[in-house]
């Protein structure tokens, strides 16, 4: 395999967003034929965190593999157990504290090929005090730089667009892909790096359209109006916005040659 090929999709929110990834994802392996489809999972039960059946969902549409950040704690009766489950192919952010369930990064094997997927939750306008995601990249890189690796895989989950460009460039050849999630607006900076690495700042969201970040705007309208606090609703037909990337990767190398938008409409 001369070529590694990923399709990286952004926050699947609620079942407007499932419907609509199960709708697209088709289309999209046809026109692109990828070897591995990872996608973001944290708002895929209603918005909120996942479930077992949202998860078999997704992957009986086409995902392989997801990647989540802080709202993955959202439903606290499935989640432990769903991260402690290694055969559920699932990460969340690694530089949660110790002892949090869960794994922060995988190695999967596609083929022959071994790749490893990070997931990385940004400090910057987080409440939380969250490890350094910086060191905690370090040592994660460090700890495999002795492994043949085809590609290695980033979800920074992060609020600004400074702290994970910064993080991009200062890993800059150290991995194939950095990806931004968590503010569910695509950004269209998609471009592969000085030293071989494929970056965009966000890659989106899957999920409704005419919405603020997936949520019904009347409930986001009369909070912003009102400063109370309000029920969010995510709406479950209608137009459904198709964000991510496609990014075609060296496996010789661990480079990536090119990275493009994905970006469609779906009718649900």
């Amino acid at each position: 395999m001369s070529q590694f090929k990923t399709i990286f999709l952004g926050d699947i929110v609620g079942k407007i967003g499932r419907k609509g990834l199960a709708a697209a994802l088709p289309k999209l392996k046809k026109k692109y034929k990828p070897d591995l489809v990872i996608a973001n999972a944290e708002n895929l039960a209603h918005g909120k965190g996942v479930t077992e059946k949202t998860l078999q969902e997704m992957l009986a549409a086409g995902v392989d593999f997801f990647t989540s950040g802080n709202h993955i704690w959202s439903n606290p009766v499935d989640v432990e157990r769903i991260l402690s489950d290694g055969k559920i192919p699932i990460v969340r952010p690694a530089n949660y504290p110790p002892n949090v369930p869960g794994d922060g990064y995988r190695i999967i094997e596609i083929g022959v090929h071994k790749i490893l997927i990070i997931n990385l939750i940004g400090r910057v306008f987080f409440k939380e005090n969250f490890d350094c995601p910086f060191r905690t990249l370090e040592q994660i890189l460090a700890e495999h730089k002795n492994e043949k690796l085809a590609a290695t895989i980033i979800d920074f989950h992060a609020e600004a667009t400074s702290e994970k460009n910064t993080l991009a460039r200062y890993f800059d050849g150290q991995a194939s892909l950095i990806v931004g999630t968590h503010t569910h607006v695509q950004t269209a900076d998609e471009q592969v790096l000085k030293n071989g690495t494929a970056y965009i700042t966000d890659i989106g969201m899957v999920g409704y359209k005419d919405s603020s970040l997936g949520v019904d705007l009347k409930n986001v309208i009369n909070q912003f109006l009102t400063q109370t606090p309000t029920s969010f609703e995510i709406l479950e037909s209608g137009t459904c916005q198709v964000d991510g990337i496609f990014a075609i990767i060296k496996p010789e190398t661990g480079k990536t040659q090119s990275i493009e938008r994905i970006k469609l409409d779906v009718e649900i």
